[in-house]
């Protein structure tokens, strides 16, 4: 079977650069190993984690929100099985949704594990333990990430689990350990928290949110725990034992001191992800790795003449928007057009409650680069829709040249800040200067006149505090 491009791993970089190679031309194949298109993503990261945080997220407003706004309810019951069954539809819909974009897009679906075996060449290992070779002109590499392990901590997905299993609990903790205070462990410490778990953190370094602004950091520390959660910050997991009853966990301080024990049901091991490269032969055809990563040029090339590789595998950050982009780009670097990504204007995103949205420099960047900068902050206890909806946490925070006023970065933490980021994205991405977002005219009344706020705040001209 000859190809244009073959594409080794159906996640959203992989599948988006299939569609894409397909719209401009391309005879393409797409290699997944699981028997459902969506890598982890869609089947077990991305979006049954945002259908759990909007049903969890229903769950608590009608115990604790509704009555201030005059709606009087009973005590709200959860129903497991049905909070299972809204994950598991959504992820259906979407995983469908990418099938129906292969048959649309007339690219052929082989399953099976994807070993590179030559120039061009790729055999399919199928779960039968058969194997065919296809080939093409040009190899993606978009397999994607896996959660990374803790030495010594026994992973199960029933009592200790990784984010794989703490979407199928089946039921609500009493306790949930958390190790790790990134995204991934705050998100879904928020899920089983809002349903009733009592959340602890364990974090290895001083702070939450590594990577993120400093001050945003803080903000979201205070107000989780304003929801229950417990840190324990620049703390380290030694060994996770269990038993019938539970977990017994065993930390320290990471400068060393006495050893501790805590009790829980589950334990969530939330420490980050590595790239999942096994079985793709890499060794043997000689592609370049480092750090456990695809090393890749500009263009996505890989040491191996034909190969490219892009999204969790490669360097940068492990974001499904940002392998999207890069499964278009390095499309149409094969297609013989020009592809590109902007590393510097990529948004992140923590779905807990309020949200929490980055793009651009942190204040801790730009003090690292030497950079001089103008701060403008806006906070939402100060917009009459938040007040109206009674989603008043958190701010919104400018950073701009302090020499010709191009925004830098902009850090969002409140209710709906995933979609309040993409408007400073766009402005990023044309180099806009704050200036030109506080002369925009925004809509009175909403949640986005706080970041026209915060913009003007850079030049000290914010009107309503």
């Amino acid at each position: 079977m000859a190809y244009d491009l073959i594409v080794i791993g159906s996640g959203p970089g992989g599948y988006v650069c299939a569609v894409r190679a397909a719209q401009l031309g391309l005879k393409t194949a797409i290699v997944e190993k699981e028997k459902t298109l969506g890598g982890t993503c869609l089947n077990i990261g991305c979006i049954p984690s945002k259908a759990l945080l909007q049903a969890s997220e229903h769950f608590h407003e009608a115990g604790h929100s509704l009555a201030a706004f005059g709606v009087i309810v009973d005590p709200p019951r959860l129903d497991h099985a049905a909070l299972m069954k809204h994950k598991d539809d959504v992820v259906a819909a979407n995983v469908n949704g990418v099938a129906f974009l292969m048959k649309k897009n007339k690219i052929d679906v082989h399953t099976g594990v994807g070993a590179i075996t030559g120039p061009g060449k790729v055999t399919v290992t199928g779960a039968n333990g058969e194997a065919k070779e296809i080939e093409a002109k040009a190899i993606v590499i978009a397999t994607g990430s896996e959660s990374a392990m803790l030495p010594g901590v026994v992973v199960d997905e029933k009592q200790v689990v990784t984010s794989t299993g703490a979407l199928s609990l089946g039921k609500v903790p009493g306790k949930l350990l958390v190790i790790g205070a990134g995204v991934i462990g705050l998100e879904l410490g928020s899920v089983w928290g809002r349903l009733g778990a009592k959340v602890e953190v364990i974090e290895f370094l001083d702070r939450i949110l590594p990577g993120m602004d400093g001050e945003v950091a803080k903000q979201a520390q205070r107000l989780l725990e304003k929801q229950g959660f417990s840190f324990s910050l620049a703390h380290k997991v030694t060994k996770v034992e269990t038993s019938a009853s539970g977990c017994t966990i065993s930390y320290e301080l990471v400068a060393g001191g006495e050893a501790k024990t805590m009790e829980a049901d589950v334990v969530l091991v939330a420490t980050g992800r590595r790239a999942n490269t096994a079985g793709l032969n890499l060794d043997a055809m000689k592609i370049a790795t480092a750090k456990g990563k695809v090393v890749i040029d500009d263009h996505f090339r890989t040491t191996m003449d034909g190969v490219y590789a892009i999204g969790d595998v490669v360097r940068g950050p492990m974001l499904a928007h940002k392998a999207e982009d890069e499964g278009v780009a390095v499309a149409e670097i094969i297609a013989g057009k020009a592809g590109h990504v902007n590393y510097g204007v990529i948004p992140g995103v923590v779905y807990t409650q309020p949200e929490i949205a980055s793009v651009g420099k942190t204040e801790e960047e730009l003090k690292a680069e030497g950079v001089a900068y103008n701060v403008g902050k806006f906070p939402f206890m100060a917009n009459g829709r938040a007040r109206a909806m009674r989603h008043t946490d958190g701010f919104v925070k400018f950073l701009a040249d302090k020499a010709t006023d191009r925004v830098l970065g902009a850090h969002i933490v409140g209710f709906g800040a995933g979609e309040m980021i993409h408007e400073v994205a766009v402005l990023m991405e044309f180099g806009g200067s704050s200036e030109d977002l506080a002369r925009t005219c925004h809509a009175h009344p909403t949640m986005s006149e706080a970041v026209k706020e915060a913009a003007m705040g850079v030049e000290k001209r914010s009107i309503h505090i």
